[in-house]
């Protein structure tokens, strides 16, 4: 029951990282010319730059997701097999898992980390904008 409830909780993790790429860019994306103050935060997008980039070299390198890992093993060590867990944890998972070739997720992977990268040297930060502007 223990491990259930871990993997449960690590899998809520990954979705919240996963959303946190994902509606980050897309909060960027619109904040920028609506003039949105907090999507140029500084901390915010090199948090945001770091947490993009994470996921398609790891996947590059073939590297296995830590939180996929660890939930893994947390639902081996409970006894309970993917499909046999609770109903967050199971609505989670389909939530964050597809089925569909490596292929096309390394390429999804890709394409949203430049899209970050471009738009963080295109928009910069806060600081990054404040700095350049002093140099001009």
């Amino acid at each position: 029951m223990y491990y259930s409830f871990l993997a449960d909780v690590t899998v809520a993790i990954h979705l919240a990282y996963a959303c946190f790429v994902l509606v980050g860019f897309l909060a960027i994306v619109i904040g920028i010319p609506c003039g949105w103050i907090w999507v140029r935060n500084f901390r915010f997008r090199v948090l945001h730059l770091v947490c993009t980039l994470i996921v398609p070299l790891g996947d590059l390198i073939r590297i296995t997701c830590p939180l996929t890992t660890l939930e893994k093993l947390f639902l081996e060590a409970s006894g309970a097999k993917v499909y046999n867990r609770s109903f967050i944890g199971n609505l989670f998972n389909r939530i964050l898992f597809y089925e569909a070739p490596e292929w096309v997720f390394t390429i999804i992977y890709v394409v949203l980390a430049t899209l970050v990268i471009l738009y963080f040297i295109l928009h910069p930060p806060t600081y990054l904008a404040y700095k350049f502007r002093l140099k001009k």
